[in-house]
């Protein structure tokens, strides 16, 4: 709302010249009186005379003044939304689905001032939401008002009757009741239902509101061997649009523009390498902020690249008879296929050096040798090995299977057969294949039987009828082993030429390279309950992840929606083996409702805030008085031309001046202009330090700083300005590669708004060095120190990566000293960076290791800055413990290793180096 103060302050400052002015109105020269006599006195008739009547216009000015006193007594408010004051009770029905995301805000103010305008008429106002089923309860304005700010909107879409009862029940209570309701304008929800029950509830008054911007969706995202793609629904008249491919991080991947035409749906397709698709993780519409424009990609949608390998040597010869036909055709969909060039001498070999997430062997029988080691090491380093049954290896006898096989195998419906084909039995709650649809037209003539041994059960993963196992697995190592007792063609079952074959190859791509996936001999309780995943990370009404409500449930793995309050569209399960739960359903629409044809006329919502015309209309009142009173003394002679001219002029400069500020206020402010500290910072880079509040902490950390910077400009081709202190709430921390953060227990907490410039400086690339100074402090197994738990607090508020002590082949260690660790002013302390890949086995060939990036939070304990400070003259100016000048002398070294890192990351991690490394390192 406009505020007056400063108008009516500078009117008083531009009416204290004319108050001046009309003082100093110079007073006739004093005369010698002299007194005459009495009869003259008696005969003098007065100067001053009554006027007959007033003048007609000063009539009218007075009377506008005492009008504006009085309308501004009565506190008049303008409303620009045309709301009009009821004083029946009102009940406000807001749709708080995905859809009304995008214009909440505007939503929110325009419900607010239909509850100032009810308040002000004195009648009580009520608030629901569609998502609700609660009967709504009248109250004061302040009570709806807290309420209407305190909900966001959901992620789901609502269905409308139960909050539609609640509003029939509502007119019953309250016959003469007034009914708004506020919708996304979409006619999914049963809106028209919604709409038969406004209209048949008797109420005294329904109006209805909605905002102008349509919704824009996504549905069907796939991530095939061709391309990634997804549905993009519109439910307005919006022509074009873009789609963003995102990883974990927020990063765009790639991006897709649509143009809709005149369909209400298409297909969008962004076509990228696989390796750049695989690390995708969501799908948004540009500029559309809304659950309904994410599109979430789980581990079922990685394109997986397979290779296939079979035994029968008539694949050339008959190539729609042989298994690897089959394979084709049903991994094609959704993996990248590689088969061995023909006439290659060793095809697994030659397939394992392209490095496939699954190897696929067709009645491939494996003999000791350099192919079963070679596909020994596959499995452990965590590749998946599917095979399939044959006459090969039904009388194969190697290791690389998930359970013992018996000789030949068993036929089913053969002319010396009893027995007639078998169907598939229900997949169990424990098999990954839990969900799918055992068809009965799946036969089997013929299958590998397994030894009885002890934990066949924990392995079966599905089985015929009579309790045979049809698929077995075992987790061998980091990998996964998945035997089908039967072949991939259609000679022993038609399993291969069933639609289920596909869905089954499908899962266990899923689970490709997953630690966590289910197999026999290691079941852990989460792969023991595979009917409940539980949530992970749950969208909100605006599109983004975070951590789930409480009302979010565990869902079985074959729950396909649609999203509810329970089962809010996000991420399900743990680890990497997560299923993704959508917003919409692949099938469902989204379009517009039709008010009109439902009977009810919409109006646009206009967030209207309200103005208080008290202001003006006093202001308005002193104008008038004034000009009253000027005009008085004009009349009456005492007013001379030129001080009326000038209080003309200035209740003129005063309108202008008024009208000045008014556009000014509706206009934005202007960006303030970069500081010259930004602007140095931006040209020269430099170390930082943040100011802790305490001064002798503050200028230890500029004097090591200011050493370390000596350093850096002495031993190495970096040359870094002075170093500066910085306020992570005020000053820009983009500038500065490394933050050195001494923690002071006694400093208050950084608000939520700081903590947030942190976290965001850390994900774009800095790096900050956590020193708790506490080392001598810390007892193994003892309470933490001080330090340590302020620290704790702040990381609460900082999306922190796992940590780990820094290992000695950690890049950190070797970007430019070899160093074993990093000490400062103690030795004893650890320092944690961000934790790296698991350790290869062949590690002299590999001496230093990284992650894709640098880490974001360093934490030491050993007080570096008081190890690198000294004074002018170069003189240490804290003593060391142990103490030494070669301590001192490697804290420097650390200090220069630490920079070096920040500013050239896993530069030194790269196989280039090893030559070097492995010479200087004595190996």
């Amino acid at each position: 709302m406009f505020s007056f103060a400063a108008p009516l302050a500078l009117f008083g400052l531009l009416a204290l010249p004319l108050i001046y002015w009309l003082l100093r109105v110079t007073p006739p020269r004093p005369r010698e009186i002299v007194f005459p006599p009495t009869k003259i006195l008696r005969e003098l008739k007065p100067n001053e005379e009554t006027p007959a009547k007033t003048p007609w216009w000063l009539m009218a000015l007075r009377l506008a003044l005492s009008a504006a006193l009085i309308i501004a007594m009565a506190g008049p408010v303008w409303a620009p939304s045309g709301i009009v004051a009821s004083s029946a009770p009102t009940l406000i029905v807001i749709d708080d689905g995905w859809p009304a995301a995008p214009t909440w805000e505007r939503r929110v103010e325009g419900a607010a001032s239909i509850i100032e305008s009810a308040a002000r008429a004195g009648g009580p106002v009520a608030v629901a939401f569609a998502s609700e089923a609660a009967a709504p309860v009248p109250g004061d304005g302040s009570r709806a008002m807290e309420k209407l700010r305190s909900v966001r909107p959901k992620p789901f879409l609502p269905e409308r009757k139960p909050i539609g009862e609640q509003v029939l029940a509502f007119v019953r209570a309250h016959p003469a009741a007034r009914l708004v309701w506020i919708s996304d304008g979409v006619a999914q929800g049963d809106a028209a239902g919604f709409a038969r029950m406004l209209k048949q509830s008797g109420a005294g008054g329904v109006e209805v509101y909605v905002e102008h911007h349509a919704p824009r969706a996504l549905a069907a995202p796939t991530n095939d061997a061709a391309a990634l793609s997804v549905d993009v629904l519109r439910a307005g008249a919006e022509e074009s649009t873009a789609v963003d491919a995102l990883d974990a991080k927020g990063r765009t991947i790639g991006r897709a523009a649509v143009d809709f035409g005149a369909a209400p749906r298409v297909r969008a397709k962004i076509e990228l390498p696989v390796e750049l698709r695989n690390e995708v993780s969501h799908l948004r519409i540009e500029g559309e902020n809304s659950a309904g424009a994410v599109a979430l990609l789980d581990a079922r949608s990685k394109v997986r690249r397979v290779a296939l390998v079979s035994g029968d040597g008539a694949d050339m010869a008959q190539p729609l008879l042989s298994p690897l036909y089959y394979l084709e055709k049903a991994l094609a969909p959704f993996a990248q296929i590689r088969t061995a060039r023909p006439g290659a001498v060793d095809p697994v070999q030659a397939l394992l050096a392209e490095n496939p997430n699954i190897m696929a062997l067709a009645d491939v029988g494996l003999a000791p040798g350099e192919t079963f080691d070679a596909l020994s090491r596959f499995v452990e380093e965590g590749g998946t090995l599917v095979r399939f049954a044959g006459p090969r290896l039904a009388n194969a006898d190697d290791d690389l299977l998930p359970v013992r096989l018996r000789r030949n195998g068993r036929v089913l419906g053969g002319a010396m057969s009893w027995e007639e084909p078998k169907a598939l039995a229900e997949f169990d709650a424990t098999s990954p294949f839990f969900g799918l649809t055992a068809s009965k037209d799946v036969t089997v003539q013929r299958q590998v039987l397994a030894e009885p041994d002890p934990g066949l059960a924990d392995k079966t993963w599905a089985r015929l009828s009579d309790g045979t196992p049809l698929v077995t697995a075992e987790r061998r190592g980091k990998g996964l082993i998945v035997l089908f007792h039967v072949n991939a063609d259609a000679n022993w079952s038609n399993l291969p030429i069933a639609g289920l074959f596909v869905d089954m190859l499908k899962r266990i791509s899923a689970m490709a390279g997953e630690s966590s996936a289910p197999a026999g001999g290691e079941r852990t309780d989460a792969v023991a309950d595979q009917s409940a995943l539980a949530p992970m990370r749950v969208l909100d009404g605006f599109g983004a992840l975070g951590a789930p409500g409480p009302t979010a449930q565990s869902i079985p793995p074959s729950f396909e929606g649609p999203a509810s309050a329970e089962h809010p569209p996000g991420l399900y399960g743990a680890g990497e083996a997560f299923v993704a739960v959508q917003t919409l359903r692949p099938a469902d629409d989204v379009s517009a409702f039709d008010f009109a044809g439902a009977g009810l006329t919409a109006s646009a919502l206009r967030s209207g805030a309200q103005l208080d015309l008290r202001g003006p209309l006093l202001l308005l009142a002193l104008i008038a008085f004034i000009a009253d009173a000027l005009i008085a003394m004009a009349l009456g002679g005492k007013l001379r031309l030129r001080p009326f001219g000038a209080a003309t002029a200035a209740l003129l400069a005063l309108l202008c001046v008024s009208a000045t500020m008014d556009e000014t206020r509706a206009e934005p402010a202007p960006k303030s202009a970069a500081t010259q500290r930004e602007k140095d910072a931006a040209l020269t880079t430099r170390l930082a330090y943040v100011i802790s509040g305490d001064a002798r902490i503050d200028e230890t950390s500029r004097l090591g700083l200011e050493a370390l910077t000596q350093a850096l400009n002495s031993r190495t081709s970096f040359s870094p300005g002075e170093p500066v202190g910085v306020d992570p709430a005020k000053d820009e921390l983009a500038f500065y590669p490394m933050l050195y953060w001494p923690i002071v227990a006694s400093a208050s907490q950084p608000s939520a708004k700081t903590a947030a410039r942190v976290a965001a400086y850390m994900k774009q690339g800095g790096t900050v060095v956590f020193d708790t100074r506490d080392a001598l402090s810390q007892r193994v197994g003892g309470a933490p120190t001080p330090e340590t738990l302020w620290l704790r607090d702040l990381t609460k508020s900082l999306d922190i990566p796992p940590l780990e002590v820094t290992p000695r082949d950690h890049v950190i260690t070797k970007t430019f000293y070899l160093l074993d660790g990093f000490v400062g002013r103690y030795a004893n302390g650890e320092t944690w960076v961000e934790a790296l890949p698991p350790e290869p086995k062949d590690q002299a060939a590999r001496p230093v290791r990284a992650t894709d990036s640098v880490s974001a939070i360093i934490i030491t304990s050993n007080d570096l800055a008081s190890a690198w400070a000294h004074d002018k003259r170069g003189q240490p100016l804290f003593p060391l413990t142990p103490g030494g000048a070669r301590q001192r002398e490697f804290a420097i070294r650390g200090g220069v290793n630490l920079v070096m890192y920040t500013l050239t990351g896993n530069y030194k991690s790269d196989q280039v180096h090893v030559r070097d490394l492995l010479e200087r390192l004595g190996q």
